[in-house]
């Protein structure tokens, strides 16, 4: 049975009139592939969100097996905490984590960036900053917070080549080959 990939939450991010970041609010999503898996956590003073999320699948804090962060920034991982009995795991580039559920190292927002790809066919790609908006993906620009401009855009373009789906960052997931804003359950 291939994974289930399930919203949690959106991210989002407000900018002022000249482009300044105002508030950054990450996605948080659910796999279940034989475990269940969390990719990012959010950010403080969202966790009654993520405990209601949960709890429409039926789902408590304590049901979780492992945390994955896509990178290390407080709006990725500040609800870490919730999830105490879960293992909090930092994979490299091709580990296998669950059936079908691997990582790709996706470097360029920060050195040790990774996006998490889920599904065999329909590739489910959890993007974290790497692709953190619909808007980067339609531009082809890279996220505009970066530590090396051309690894952004190499990552960019390596999560696009093998994805469907994109759970962007900061924002609603899309279709790749659609090019257009997609439910996820």
């Amino acid at each position: 049975m291939p994974p289930r990939v399930s919203l949690l939450k959106a991210g989002s991010l407000q900018r002022d009139d000249a482009g300044n970041i105002l508030d950054a609010r990450s996605s948080v999503t659910l796999i279940t592939s034989g475990i269940r898996i969390i990719v990012d956590t959010g950010q403080k003073g969202e966790e009654g969100l993520l405990l209601q999320a949960l709890a429409r699948k039926g789902l408590r804090p304590e049901d979780i097996d492992l945390v994955i962060n896509t990178h290390r920034h407080p709006d990725h991982c500040s609800n870490n905490y919730l999830f105490s009995r879960a293992e909090v795991l930092s994979p490299r580039e091709g580990q296998m984590i669950a059936p079908g559920v691997v990582a790709l190292e996706t470097p360029g927002h920060t050195m040790d960036s990774i996006s998490i790809l889920a599904g065999s066919l329909s590739k489910i790609a959890m993007a974290g900053d790497a692709l953190p908006t619909f808007d980067n993906f339609i531009k082809g620009v890279p996220p505009a917070l970066h530590m090396d401009r051309d690894l952004a855009i190499s990552s960019m373009s390596r999560i696009l080549a093998v994805a469907k789906i994109v759970i962007p960052g900061h924002d609603q997931p899309f279709s790749v080959p659609v090019r257009r804003y997609i439910q996820l359950p």
